[in-house]
């Protein structure tokens, strides 16, 4: 028996994932089985010196199998959807089990769920193809072409890629999960042609028609010429004024130490000293709320995990104060709490109205960020980071931003950064499944500069 093959733009339908589940699970004579499906479809295309150099589209449906002998789990993996190699990949996963060791924490796995209906899939995203592409990144290289003008012939370069993806998880045990959803990101980076200026933006959305490909273009031109002939200032503590996607590169590493297990036992930034956790303490600016919510019209998240358990609305942080912590199935059973999976249903930040050059306007003396990159993390009992400024840092004087500097390494931790708030932004779309703000932090730690530009 074969599965449907999906048509072009399509991924594995509710039904015809259901079918395929039921077909592997009817292989398994394992105590517990879970299936889990991934169907997806990517176009993409890249660009440099104002021609495309490649585009394509990858489609492709997986079969993850994890099945349970007593307390020893295994699994094992194929895109190869007959009956005979499904049935291979069922035994593979079974022998590997028998051969694992037995898991103190295993879970059993789910029955039937109650999930939340997320609406993510958009047809202008899954329709999206080559010749769309190509005309989207004709129209930001003439936006950024007309911007950078005043530096001579811009050179932009850029990556446009347009997902649909199906998400199915269904379990012996009676659980059947299945997410359809689609995301667009676009991104150009602009060179000057004298090599000092770099300028960058970014879009990302579930619905690729809220993304503005000339915009990009032109922002990313615009900075590149602004960007040129960077002076050095001294390393140091300043000001900073962070683009909304400059936070979207840090907050989401906030988001991953809110493990409830790491700050039980002692390994966390959310620990409280003496033992147990910081929840109902202040561990932020009063202003700073920081939730996930697939069903949020923002964010549009995946409604349950990788085990199928159902996600929900979350508040993390709220209005400064730590309220939740993300809690596993194993976790939770241990501590008498409620599992809460951890946040595959979008990030937001939230907390205030102001517009990034409002940021600006208020900031005597500060560095405008534009985004980071090449982030490592340093120590998880603060979530101190370490990175590096790019495309685009600059002085702002006076609520000014008066000249272009040359990148800096930085360590900083996005937690204790909350903490010492000037003003917050509004929400902005930064990618599919992302609202974050401009923010402005005063003492970001700028610690050396770097010479890249």
């Amino acid at each position: 028996m074969q599965t449907p093959i999906p048509t072009a733009s399509a991924v594995l339908s509710r039904d015809d994932a259901r079918a395929l589940t039921s077909r592997v699970l009817s292989f398994s004579s394992a105590d517990q089985t879970r299936v889990t499906i991934v169907s997806e479809r990517s176009g993409n295309t890249r660009f440099a010196d104002g021609s495309i150099s490649t585009s394509g589209t990858n489609h492709d449906t997986s079969v993850t199998v994890t099945v349970t002998f007593g307390r020893r789990r295994a699994s094992s993996s194929t895109n190869v959807l007959d009956d005979a190699s499904l049935r291979r990949t069922v035994d593979l996963a079974s022998r590997l089990a028998q051969l694992a060791p037995e898991d103190p924490e295993l879970m059993p796995e789910l029955g039937p769920q109650k999930y939340t209906a997320v609406e993510a899939f958009v047809a202008t995203t899954a329709d999206l193809d080559a010749e769309a592409r190509a005309e989207a990144i004709g129209r930001a290289i003439g936006a950024a072409t007309a911007a950078g003008k005043p530096a001579g012939t811009i050179f932009s370069a850029g990556y446009l890629e347009a997902n649909t993806r199906a998400i199915a998880v269904a379990t012996s045990n009676g659980l059947f999960a299945y997410h359809r959803t689609t995301d667009a990101d676009f991104s150009v980076t602009a060179r000057t042609p004298d090599g000092t200026g770099s300028g960058w933006a970014h879009g990302g959305a579930r619905d690729w028609s809220a993304v503005d490909p000339e915009a990009i273009g032109r922002v990313a031109a615009q900075k590149a010429v602004a960007s040129r002939n960077p002076q050095e200032i001294a390393p140091g503590l300043y000001t900073a004024v962070l683009e909304p996607q400059a936070v979207n590169d840090l907050i989401p590493l906030l988001a991953g130490a809110l493990n409830a297990r790491n700050a039980d036992e002692g390994r966390s930034a959310f620990s409280k000293p003496g033992g147990g956790t910081r929840i109902g303490e202040k561990v932020a600016d009063d202003r700073v709320t920081l939730y996930s919510d697939p069903a949020d019209a923002g964010l549009l998240g995946q409604p349950f995990d990788p085990d199928g358990l159902p996600l929900r609305r979350m508040v993390w942080i709220e209005k400064g104060i730590l309220k939740n912590l993300a809690y596993s199935r194993f976790w939770a059973q241990k501590q008498g709490k409620e599992a809460t999976g951890f946040p595959f249903g979008g990030l937001a930040l939230v907390g205030g109205t102001g517009s990034t050059d409002e940021l600006i306007a208020g900031c005597a003396r500060g560095i405008l960020v534009t985004h980071f990159f090449y982030i490592r993390a340093l120590d998880p009992r603060t979530v101190l980071q370490t990175g590096l400024t790019r495309d685009g840092a600059f002085l702002i004087e006076d609520g000014r931003v008066t000249r272009p500097l040359k990148n800096f390494r930085w360590n900083e931790s996005p937690l204790l950064m909350l903490n010492r708030l000037e003003d917050i932004g509004r929400p902005e779309p930064t990618a599919a499944g992302r609202l974050m703000p401009a923010l402005r932090v005063r003492d970001f730690n700028f610690s050396s500069l770097s010479d890249a530009v």
